[in-house]
């Protein structure tokens, strides 16, 4: 096995039900997935992310489970992720599964035992309370649902919430249900997968602090990473961890804890840089980021399925972000975020869209891309909250943009039609005819970092370049060499130079466009208009 494969990886998420329908019925399936691997692998990505294909009423877009140990029949059956996960590793892809067990759906079979007895052994799986009661926990939807508590009139009691009310918290202070989360690990590895993203971590920690066998709730994430290693020493967890950066060792625990973190403070500042047109907010986060332990490591992206979640900015920043990329109340959720993809965002222009990425492929850690924006996929403002950006993938020109053969009224959801992102104008089959497209500029992006190993696993610095306009990182491994990462986040040509005396010398690795040497002495860098170069040095790609 790979040792450490997720520090130089690229993880390509996917929604299943969203992404190709194989059999006609208007959902896509794991077999739909299986069928598209070539595209996944076309583009260099060596970890797919599997959002959750568990049995579901899909009030939550899955979300809401009802059976941690099977698949959707609307999206396949178990043979079928069995057959998936063969023909990835085949393909050189590792796949990692959605972990969500920080609540269930109020229909699984745990939940609707425990209301109906409270002697039911499976009673204690919810938390439940005569009153509502204060447990320092706020809504994580406070538009939406009023509280974390709601009354049960079957049990006699409220259940408590922090997502939505038909989604209740599982008791993760009780023994017996983490045995049945590691039963849950256990099951999943078997089959093959290579991890998890491990959903809402901080409050499972939360509860667990009232567990009578932890000295403390970050126990269960110790419990969680020794469980896994013993099982798949090489499989990672990849945890939602939306805190501030000064409790980002709370979940590493010095390598013992989380493998990964889902880097929201970077992300935000990224979009706070982006409404800038400045470096300076990326430079910063970075310069601020705690060093991960040595086994570990962050992940970023531009967007994800939630919405774009900016609690880690200033009320100030916030309003700033939301004036340029979300400036009408309708592209806005839960007081704090944005429910719109990247390319809108970026007034489908297709340079700053790839600056976009080159940034976030060249930010230290392993970048994560959200299926159909490597073709500048739009979104859907008439779904609600998140569904927005859960759109059926666009392959084709033709109807139901190829995901599907059923009829319009049978599909999980309507794919974008009509405007500058519909599927006549924006879908796989057109890009992958064109050289110059964005998904092939993305593909470039993606197979070129997977090359520069600094990236993935050197250090890094911000360089001053005397241009506030261009995100400029030096990446340095003592084992591969040096690599220097240059993007233009204005719209304007930009001339650079690189203060380091030892990087007078570099050559382009990966450009937007075409760029004549330099004579001058020190050499000057130029870069168009949300344009990108990494660079190494001469001597280390012609040694």
């Amino acid at each position: 096995m790979q040792p450490l494969w997720y520090r130089n990886a690229v993880i390509y998420a996917v929604d299943p039900a969203m992404y190709r329908d194989s059999n006609g019925d208007g959902w896509g399936d794991l077999r739909g997935i299986t069928n598209r691997l070539e595209h996944l692998r076309g583009l260099g990505v060596t970890c797919l992310w599997l959002l959750p294909f568990y049995p579901s009423p899909f009030k939550d877009g899955g979300y809401d489970v009802t059976d941690h140990l099977s698949v959707d029949p609307r999206l396949g059956t178990v043979p079928d992720m069995v057959e998936l996960l063969e023909a990835a590793e085949e393909t050189g892809i590792r796949v990692i599964a959605d972990l969500v067990v920080q609540h269930t759906s109020d229909q699984h079979p745990w939940f609707q035992a425990a209301r109906s007895d409270r002697k039911s052994p499976y009673r204690d799986y919810y938390i439940w309370s005569d009153e509502p009661r204060d447990d320092g926990l706020e809504p994580v939807f406070p538009t939406v649902e009023d509280g974390i508590w709601t009354w049960d009139e079957q049990a006699g009691q409220y259940y408590r919430h922090v997502f939505y009310s038909h989604e209740p918290d599982l008791n993760i202070a009780n023994p017996v249900v983490r045995e049945e989360i590691r039963r849950i690990m256990a099951f999943w590895l078997r089959l093959g997968v290579s991890g998890f993203r491990v959903d809402a971590v901080p409050y499972m920690v939360h509860r667990a602090h009232a567990a009578e066998d932890f000295q403390e709730g970050t126990d269960f994430l110790r419990e969680l990473r020794e469980f896994t290693a013993l099982r798949h020493p090489e499989a990672a967890l990849i945890a939602e961890v939306d805190v501030p950066i000064e409790e980002y060792d709370d979940y590493f625990l010095d390598g013992e804890g989380m493998t990964m973190h889902l880097n929201f403070w970077v992300n935000n500042r990224v979009f706070l840089a982006l409404a800038r047109g400045e470096a300076e907010p990326v430079h910063r986060a970075l310069d601020e980021l705690p060093q991960p332990p040595r086994r570990s490591q962050y992940a970023n992206w531009l967007r994800n399925h939630d919405e774009l979640d900016l609690e880690r900015l200033s009320a100030a920043e916030r309003d700033e972000v939301m004036a340029v990329f979300a400036p009408d109340e309708d592209m806005r959720a839960y007081g704090r975020g944005i429910r719109r993809r990247v390319a809108p965002m970026l007034d489908g222009d297709p340079r700053r869209i790839a600056a976009a990425h080159a940034l976030v492929l060249s930010l230290p850690g392993t970048p994560v891309l959200q299926y159909g924006d490597e073709i500048g996929m739009g979104d859907d403002l008439s779904r609600r909250e998140r569904l927005s950006v859960r759109v059926p993938m666009q392959w084709t020109g033709d109807e139901n943009a190829g995901f599907s053969t059923a009829p319009p009224d049978r599909l999980v959801a309507q794919p974008v039609k009509d405007g500058p992102f519909g599927y006549a104008k924006v879908n796989v089959y057109d890009q992958q005819r064109k050289p110059g497209s964005l998904m092939a500029k993305i593909g470039d992006m993606v197979r070129t970092r997977l090359g520069l190993t600094e990236i993935g696993f050197g250090t890094h610095r911000a360089l001053d370049t005397g241009c506030p306009s261009v995100v400029a990182l030096r990446h340095e491994d003592e084992r591969h060499g040096t690599v220097v990462t240059l993007v233009n986040l204005s719209g304007e040509e930009v001339k650079v130079r690189i203060p380091d005396e030892d990087l007078t010398d570099l050559v382009d690795v990966l450009t937007d466009g075409e760029y004549p040497r330099d004579e001058d002495d020190p050499p000057t860098l130029r870069l168009a208009g949300h344009g990108y170069r990494w660079l190494r040095p001469r001597t280390h790609v012609f040694k």
